[in-house]
């Protein structure tokens, strides 16, 4: 396969119309606060100061009472879309929007709203690779826990070899066409994607696994919040 140009402007999908119910809280977990700021504020500075970027694309619920209360402190053009019952629509509403606004070969960064310690030396180096590959793909790190499967009863059924796994991670890095293709078909096909890349391989492509650092956490337990706030204060330090 051929590689793909690195044309194309490059844009940011933040899905964050979640409601984040394993962490216990008062509001959903991308409006907790987190060193100073909201976890949101934090997600979206890893972004705001990228020379590549063009805009970032925000799918918030509609009966969301947070946001219209958030001030962001971000020079890059923010556009906000209604967000879905499933994170797939959620990005399939922003993709939709983006579609109007670039073209099909412009490249789509979607990341977590609850990644808020995105280290800038990991998105460059996914911007890098991924846009010399036909494809796309996502930042990832290898499993290094032993890995259980359970039964029925919650109890080990087996132990899983752990050579050739990865936890996936975001940002996942795909074309605007393509990714909105394929999370089209998926939706229309009723095909469960839990990610970016799900949807591609469903469509029988395969993504390029970048290796990055294992603190980009997902903040989606209490415990989660203080690990964030380590990591966070450790490298403004």
């Amino acid at each position: 396969m051929n590689p793909a140009r690195t044309d194309g402007d490059l844009w940011v999908v933040i899905p964050a119309a979640g409601l984040g119910t394993r962490m216990a809280a008062d509001r959903p977990k991308q409006y907790l606060m987190l060193a100073g700021r909201t976890v949101l504020e934090h997600t979206l500075a890893c972004f705001a100061e990228h020379p590549r970027v063009r805009g970032i694309v925000l799918a918030i619920a509609l009966d969301d009472p947070f946001w219209p209360d958030l001030v962001l402190d971000v020079a890059l053009p923010v556009h906000v879309v209604p967000g879905g019952e499933e994170r797939a629509e959620s990005v399939l509403n922003a993709l939709d929007l983006l579609a109007a606004l670039g073209q099909p070969s412009d490249w789509v960064l979607v990341h977590d709203a609850a990644r808020p310690n995105l280290a800038r030396e990991d998105l460059d180096r996914l911007v890098a690779e991924v846009e010399q590959d036909a494809v796309g793909g996502i930042l990832a790190v290898p499993v290094r826990d032993t890995m259980k499967r359970a039964d029925e009863e919650g109890r080990i059924a087996r132990t899983e070899p752990r050579d050739g796994l990865w936890h996936a991670l975001t940002p996942q890095m795909f074309r605007l066409g393509l990714l909105r293709g394929c999370l089209q078909r998926a939706l229309e096909e009723g095909v469960r994607v839990t990610d970016e890349a799900s949807a591609l391989e469903y469509a029988g492509l395969h993504p390029l696994l970048v290796e990055g650092r294992a603190d980009n956490i997902k903040i989606t337990r209490p415990e989660d919040l203080e690990l964030a706030e380590f990591f966070l204060t450790r490298r403004q330090a």
